[in-house]
């Protein structure tokens, strides 16, 4: 008797402790107290964040901010976002100035390891590529020896030049600016033969280039990229809550549940839909949030899909296939964590 007695107990406490929401860390405090969520935003990256014409930041990286927004404060309007500097990105995090730091930023170990951040889930795998002048006839990399490269301090991009070009024993003469305007202007203007970054951030700079016709990205990558949001070392509920909201787009996305029919999903019988929008389980309370966080997300943005493809895919401006961006199940590296 005694042992079905303990399992019982057992199932009464864990249940308890289910049902209860667990209190508010100091970085979900912060964000409630102000009724707003800091972002760190990129100064002008096409697909990422950049202002339209009406001065709001739309991008990948815009609409990562607004789902966490939603998740935790129920209101994507209440994202807000803080313009940052390569150099100035990780301070900025590290020192409170930002709440969140969903700002086309590589996952590398010393990052991880060195400044007291932490990498919640990649939103973006990409990596570095060159543009050059189509008028230049250069169809390799390997043929931009002697070329004057462009590239933007405080980036990884910076040390992948300088690796991959003596790894590859090809001279180059890199040109180092602090911002990612005065890089792009200094390419545009002729000042470098060629510019180097993420593939997916130069085909976003070429769209908005005098004639981009002129310009053609080289199929050479020569580093792995994984943009990753990161948020502060010691507050894992917040760590928590971030990841789970990627989580959550991605999940929503194999799931088929999108920005248009998720009310109508709420009625699904599919218990990983209903544990996604909230109708079982206590996934939200959990984290300090409620049970329809992911839900207030997706309503918010869409699932990850339609983010990528509203901002980057074929039907943008900036014209990117899926490719390794696309779901597991198509041959992809998105995959989620499960949410049971």
């Amino acid at each position: 008797m005694r042992l079905p007695l303990l399992a019982t107990l057992a199932a009464c406490i864990a249940g308890t402790a289910v049902a209860q929401t667990a209190s508010p860390g100091p970085t979900l405090s912060t964000v409630r107290s102000r009724d707003a969520l800091i972002c760190g935003g990129h100064p002008g990256a096409p697909g990422f964040n950049v202002l339209d014409s009406q001065g709001v930041a739309r991008g990948l990286d815009a609409d990562t901010c607004r789902a966490i927004a939603a998740a935790v404060l129920g209101d994507a309007a209440k994202a807000r976002f803080t313009v940052l500097s390569s150099q100035a990105r990780l301070p900025a995090l590290q020192s409170g100035q930002v709440d969140v730091l969903p700002r086309t930023t590589t996952w590398t170990q010393t990052r991880d390891t060195a400044n007291g951040l932490n990498f919640t889930a990649v939103n973006f795998y990409d990596g570095q590529g060159f543009m050059v002048r189509r008028s230049a006839g250069v169809q390799r990399a390997a043929q931009l020896a002697g070329a004057t490269i462009c590239v933007t301090s405080g980036t990884t991009n910076e040390l992948n030049l300088a690796d991959w070009a003596r790894a590859n024993n090809v001279r180059v003469q890199p040109l180092v600016f602090d911002q990612n305007e005065e890089t792009r202007n200094a390419y545009n203007s002729g000042r470098c033969d060629a510019f180097t970054t993420d593939a997916s951030q130069l085909a976003g700079i070429r769209t908005a280039l005098r004639d981009p016709n002129e310009h053609v990205i080289l199929p050479d990558i020569i580093s792995k990229e994984p943009l990753a949001v990161a948020v502060r070392h010691g507050d894992d509920q917040w760590f928590d809550i971030v990841r789970w909201t990627i989580f959550a787009l991605i999940e929503a996305e194999e799931l088929g549940v999108t920005q248009a029919n998720v009310d109508e999903m709420l009625a699904s019988p599919n218990p990983s839909i209903r544990r996604l929008l909230g109708n079982s389980g206590d996934h939200g309370p959990l984290m300090g949030l409620d049970r329809r966080w992911a839900y207030n997300a997706i309503k918010a943005v869409g699932n990850y899909g339609e983010i990528f493809e509203r901002n980057l895919g074929s039907g943008s401006p900036i014209g990117l296939q899926r490719g390794v961006n696309d779901l597991w199940t198509r041959g992809g590296l998105m995959y989620a964590m499960p949410i049971r």
